[in-house]
């Protein structure tokens, strides 16, 4: 058959661009149909097609090389594909940047008599509540918002309050002024109302509008909070609570927690992702109210779920995250309104000047208290004043292409986890502050005699307001706790522990130069070692080497010799040191004084008292 004699035909599939394409058909065409067509002249009927065909297969592989392209995060250039790709990777693009400013609140309060003194009346103290807005006096436009709400009726070393006499009666103070400082963004808060009806999986909806920051809350007509989640597989989120688990809020301590971080389990759920830089999209869930998330537990009876046309059989497939995942992924909102509130602003014209925002929109602003007298109430109420003493700063167009591609590719890099015990360590000093103040952490694995199941120890100091080390609360070590394990590795378990702390105190005698005021340098000398041990340049089990301390002394311009440098314990909580002894002697070898085999900080606590030196002669 004719078939037969068919040659097995040599294609090159190298080519990509038009000239490639032409050289190799007019090659393809002289091998293998040497008498069919000899003509190859630029004008010929079939160097026309062959020209066609050339351009054709150029315009194609230029699309499939592109195309190919825009699926790599380094070589992505259409912003909607980078745009993708981020969210494939868990990074979320920001088109806004929003501006930060310190604001401070004032208002004023009549003054009272106690025990024979005057005193601000703080049953007039008002509540700001948090997402107040306050506007800029340059542009109305411009606005920013309070993240946290402001009592002015508390005041304590973590939300302190600045008392001053503003009005005087008789020589008397009749009204008192209060400052209070909080953080703000640059945002206005806008809603949108979304209709659903018929239950359907995954609806989602499109919020338009520019710059927008992203999402203040969601409320369907019933009063429900639907919460945003990073995937709608995640049925857990981080609430903070205000701590007022103390039996007097005005005496919190700064090693406390001013919020208390908890898990909250959600059923009514959504994510978000820009489609544009002006189109946010909000997809929800597909269950309903009969067909809610639920905790599956692993048994005889459903051990086989995932295989649908054999649910008593259980093969090598089977997959454990079966019970992990929901099949519902949240409950999907039907016949209600959903009403969104989101923030729009930034952008760089948001870095206002001092001094600028000034004009306070106060819609929720109450008082503490009621049954006030109505004039002084009201009198009380109008001196509610705003101001920014610094410039806000910050505010920028929102992440670039570019951006977004570097960012995306160390978030890859990051993947939010720990894996060592330094990623541990790092995740504990970067928890927000609102949560508790780590001053001082260190992780291990647990010795042998630590009476721990967890595979690692975390052992954490934080300050009290002399900024002298002490235990971490219960509060801030749950806090702690709860905020490490959203980046644990599966398998991880922690436990949350207190350093040890030994206090020391160091004696010097120095010789000094011939001409040199000797108070004067030794003065120096002793401030020099007190910068040494100051707090912040030390770390849990940190060792003293000897020389160092040497060395601040011997720089010292008049410093002939050091006689003597000796480092001893100072112990007893009577005293106000730490109660735990130490043998100094015993852990010094060859010029270093170690620390204790349980993790421990050498602290100087009293560095006026407990640093001295003294001049000696010759």
């Amino acid at each position: 058959m004719a078939y037969q004699n068919f040659k097995k035909r040599d294609i090159n599939y190298l080519n990509k661009d038009f000239a490639d394409f032409r050289s190799q058909l007019i090659n393809y065409s002289q091998t293998y149909f040497p008498t069919t067509y000899t003509d190859f002249t630029p004008s010929s009927p079939g160097m026309m097609i062959i020209e066609q065909a050339s351009y054709v297969g150029d315009v194609l592989s230029f699309y499939i090389d592109n195309q190919v392209q825009e699926t790599f995060t380094q070589f992505a250039r259409q912003t909607n594909n980078v745009y993708q790709l981020a969210y494939m990777f868990g990074y979320k693009p920001k088109v806004t940047g929003l501006a930060e400013a310190e604001i401070s609140l004032y208002q004023l309060v009549p003054s009272k008599v106690s025990a024979s003194a005057y005193i601000p009346d703080y049953s007039y103290a008002l509540r700001v509540p948090e997402n107040t807005q306050i506007k800029s006096t340059n542009d109305e436009n411009t606005v920013f918002s309070i993240l946290d709400s402001v009592d002015f009726s508390v005041s304590n070393s973590l939300d302190p309050t600045d008392i001053t006499v503003a009005q005087v009666s008789a020589g008397n103070p009749q009204y008192y002024l209060l400052k209070k400082k909080v953080n703000s963004v640059s945002g206005a808060i806008s809603s949108q109302n979304f209709t659903f009806g018929t239950p359907s999986a995954f609806p989602t909806k499109t919020l338009k509008g520019t710059n927008i920051a992203g999402i203040v809350d969601v409320f369907d007509a019933d009063g429900n909070e639907y919460y945003e989640v990073d995937y709608l597989g995640q049925d857990m989120v981080y609430q903070s609570i205000k701590n007022t688990n103390t039996n007097d809020p005005q005496n919190y301590s700064s090693e406390d927690a001013p919020y208390i971080l908890k898990l909250k389990s959600v059923q009514r759920r959504f994510n978000t992702r820009f489609v544009d830089s002006g189109s946010l999209l909000l997809q929800f869930g597909s269950g309903n109210n009969e067909n809610v998330d639920e905790n599956i537990i692993p048994n005889s009876m459903n051990v086989g779920l995932g295989l649908p046309f054999q649910k008593d059989k259980l093969t090598t497939a089977f997959s454990p995250t079966n019970f992990i995942f929901t099949n519902t992924y949240g409950i999907a909102p039907s016949n209600t309104t959903l009403t969104v509130r989101y923030l729009t602003g930034g952008g760089v014209k948001a870095n206002v000047n001092a001094n600028t925002l000034t004009n306070i929109v106060t819609t929720n602003v109450s008082f503490v208290n009621a049954g006030l007298n109505a004039t002084t109430a009201q009198y009380v109420f109008n001196s509610l004043q705003s101001n920014n003493e610094l410039a806000a700063s910050g505010g920028n167009s929102g992440d670039s292409v570019e951006n977004i591609r570097q960012n995306t590719l160390s978030n890859i890099s990051t993947q939010l986890r720990n894996v060592t015990a330094d990623d541990y360590l790092v995740r504990a000093l970067s928890m927000p502050p609102i949560y508790g103040i780590v001053s001082k952490a260190y992780a291990a694995k647990p010795k042998p005699n630590d009476n721990s199941n967890a595979t690692l120890c975390m052992y954490v100091l934080t300050e009290n307001d002399q900024g002298q080390l002490v235990n971490a609360s219960t509060g801030l070590k749950n806090n702690l706790k709860t905020y490490l394990n959203q980046y644990r590795m599966i398998g991880d378990s922690l436990d949350i522990k207190d350093a040890y702390v030994i206090n020391i105190n160091i004696l010097f005698e120095i010789i000094t130069l011939p001409d040199y005021n000797s108070n004067e340098v030794i003065a120096q000398c002793i401030s020099n070692v007190q910068e040494f041990f100051n707090i912040n340049n030390w770390n849990i089990n940190q060792p003293i080497i000897l020389k160092d301390v040497e060395e601040v002394i011997n720089v010292v311009s008049g410093v002939q010799t050091i006689k003597s440098l000796s480092i001893g314990n100072k112990a007893g909580t009577s005293s106000g040191y730490s109660q735990y002894g130490y043998d100094v002697v015993g852990a010094t070898q060859n010029g270093t004084i170690f620390p204790s085999q349980d993790p421990s900080i050498f602290e100087v606590k009293f560095p006026s008292t407990d640093v001295v030196g003294r001049v000696v002669n010759i």
